[in-house]
């Protein structure tokens, strides 16, 4: 009995050295897929006011970077802020809801996490800060203010980027 004691008391000293294999073994490839893809290069397109969805899809974005990587495809992101996006990457955050403000700063702790991952970056329309009466000077940091994401996604695009809309 003590040697099954001891036994469930090391349980929770393993499991995280031991989760992390479990997950990563039980997910499927994505082999046929990525046949002969090396680079994994995504624009995506981001046009949503909710700040919940946001916060789940960044989650996801950064879910499908740590997937390419894993499977031999280094990733090459960028994150194309318009719309009503623009307000949920701000540091301005007057007329916020209690529970809006902690999808938030979720929002900013998962950008910074993705932008600080190699060949990730973001940027934010100027078309629609200037709709949306979003300060430039007050968007998350590391976040490039351009002139057009419909021009961006044009370019991008041009170069050989997947564009996965996120609306």
């Amino acid at each position: 009995m003590r040697l099954l004691h001891a036994r469930l008391a090391l349980l929770p000293l393993l499991l995280p050295l031991l989760l992390p294999a479990l997950v990563s073994a039980d997910k499927p490839a994505d082999t046929e897929a990525l046949a002969d893809v090396a680079s994994g290069k995504i624009a995506w397109d981001i046009n949503m006011a909710s700040a919940e969805k946001l916060l789940l899809y960044l989650k996801v974005m950064d879910e499908t970077y740590e997937d390419l990587k894993r499977q031999g495809v280094e990733p090459d992101m960028v994150l194309t802020f318009r719309g009503p996006s623009v307000r949920l990457i701000t540091t301005e955050r007057s007329d916020v809801s209690l529970d809006e403000e902690v999808q938030l700063d979720g929002i900013a702790e998962q950008l910074e996490t993705l932008l600080a991952k190699p060949r990730v970056r973001a940027e934010a329309c100027s078309v629609a800060t200037r709709l949306t009466g979003v300060d430039p000077k007050t968007l998350l940091p590391g976040i490039e203010h351009v002139g057009n994401t419909f021009v961006s996604q044009i370019g991008y695009q041009a170069k050989g980027y997947a564009i996965i809309p996120i609306m």
